[in-house]
């Protein structure tokens, strides 16, 4: 159990931030560093809480930042530049702030002696293209160089080699984490579940980009966080990466628009546009390594999810 320890939290304002936030916050002392690009936080009672102090900051500002870790027993380093129509936009900016803001929260950690853990974000997307059942230890794979999409799973794959160097040369108690398309209650920004359920709730048209066949694994946010402590607090995670994600919830882009259709009862009409962008065609994990040291185990299938992610969308309160 994670009690009493001071938890600092870069991109503490985002949403996968929020619900680790919501989780620990009433036995620990949390310290959110952000710069608010999106804010999850502001709208809910935890920016009020007595546990939770938040700090404006850029991870590309190292000063500020090691200033702002001081008494940290745990880094949660989640900022970083996300969503792909922002990853295109500014490619030099994405790749700034994953491996420049990963290296100077690195050397924060180290100067404080950041002892219990310091849990790395990185991303599936490292898996490239294709990925079917990809562990850990797989090959990592990006597209041709000059393609704005793969700025982000360059970057962020440095970021990994970066902390894990960290771990052995240094003594810092890395973790590093894969996310494999997390949703759920209190996400922001951009993303295909999300953008699909605000539109089935409204019987608005629903547009997929390419033929829809991308395939996806979906991880409802309250699993995730689990495996996220577990990261934290498990021993065993110490040096090492897991995916986690939900291997059993598999659907194709275009059968996902179908399903959040279905479950909402919804009459919204699914339309087709060009690609914008190189895409995933195939993303699913194998997650047996975090089941085998971690004990974790995704459980909410895709229905629930949707019905629960809807049931917040619908309801103008705190999560």
């Amino acid at each position: 159990m994670v009690k009493d320890k001071h938890i600092f939290i870069t991109g503490g304002a985002g949403f996968i931030a929020n619900r680790l936030i919501r989780e620990l916050v009433n036995e620990n002392f949390i310290t959110v560093f952000d710069n608010f690009y999106r804010d999850t936080l502001s709208s809910t009672d935890l920016n009020q809480h007595p546990n939770v102090n938040v700090i404006r900051g850029s991870v590309l500002d190292y000063e500020h930042l090691e200033a702002s870790m001081e008494g940290a027993d745990i880094v949660v380093h989640a900022a970083a530049i996300a969503g792909i129509d922002t990853v295109i936009k500014s490619p030099t900016n994405t790749m700034k702030i994953n491996i420049i803001g990963t290296t100077n929260a690195l050397d924060a950690a180290v100067k404080h002696k950041v002892k219990d853990r310091f849990v790395n974000f990185s991303t599936s997307e490292v898996f490239g293209r294709m990925s079917f059942k990809s562990t850990e230890d797989s090959t990592t794979k990006v597209g041709s160089a000059g393609e704005a999409r793969w700025t982000y799973a360059v970057s962020k794959l440095a970021a990994e080699h970066l902390a894990h160097a960290y771990h052995k040369e240094m003594g810092l108690p890395i973790v590093t984490v894969r996310p494999f398309n997390v949703y759920g209650e209190g996400q922001t920004g951009e993303g295909a579940m999300q953008i699909f359920i605000k539109k089935a709730i409204n019987d608005d048209d629903i547009y997929i980009y390419g033929d829809g066949s991308q395939i996806r694994s979906w991880c409802y946010v309250n699993d995730f966080i689990e495996g996220l402590i577990q990261c934290i607090d498990n021993k065993n995670a110490i040096g090492q990466s897991f995916n986690i994600g939900n291997a059993k919830s598999v659907i194709t882009t275009f059968g996902l628009a179908q399903t959040v259709c279905r479950v909402l009862n919804s009459s919204s009409k699914i339309i087709f546009r060009p690609p914008l962008s190189a895409d995933i065609e195939l993303r699913i994990p194998s997650v047996e390594k975090a089941e085998q040291l971690l004990g974790f185990r995704a459980e909410t299938m895709l229905d629930e999810g949707i019905l629960r992610t809807a049931e917040w969308m619908r309801k103008p309160v705190s999560v």
